[in-house]
């Protein structure tokens, strides 16, 4: 049975093990805030997600990321669908994630009803990487 979870300081070992680039006040931050959560099968940790609010008002996916073995069986919709409801019941009237224009996700997230908004292109400096496409859906 899927279920997901507030992070929780227990998750800690777990939460560095799926996001090893996030640091110790930013973990610490989403477990106070309740802006991060742990995705489950059967009790088992299968994954992470967590969010914060882009200019202080739109609620803006900043990761989610599930183990291997457990991609590609709906999890990845299940937990979206599932932060989705919870920002609409908070009073959100829409949603932001991204993802690297060189990522499948793209195409998932379009799938679930994402569109469009824009990119940032960072070809230089210490955040050079691939085209970084944002994408809304607006809560209904």
């Amino acid at each position: 049975m899927f279920s997901i979870e507030y992070v929780t300081k227990q998750e800690e070992t777990y939460w560095f093990t799926m996001d090893p680039n996030s640091d110790k006040q930013v973990f610490d931050r989403k477990v106070g805030d309740k802006q991060g959560y742990v995705l489950f099968e059967d009790k088992k940790p299968i994954g992470i997600m967590h969010y914060n609010l882009f200019w202080d008002k739109i609620p803006f996916l900043n990761l989610i990321v599930i183990e291997e073995e457990y991609r590609r069986k709906g999890y990845g919709r299940l937990a979206i669908e599932c932060w989705e409801r919870e920002m609409k019941k908070s009073g959100f009237s829409m949603v932001l994630l991204s993802t690297q224009a060189d990522e499948e996700a793209q195409h998932f997230y379009r799938k679930l009803g994402y569109k469009d908004c824009g990119s940032l292109i960072l070809n230089e400096g210490p955040l050079k990487q691939p085209t970084e496409l944002f994408f809304y859906k607006i809560l209904v």
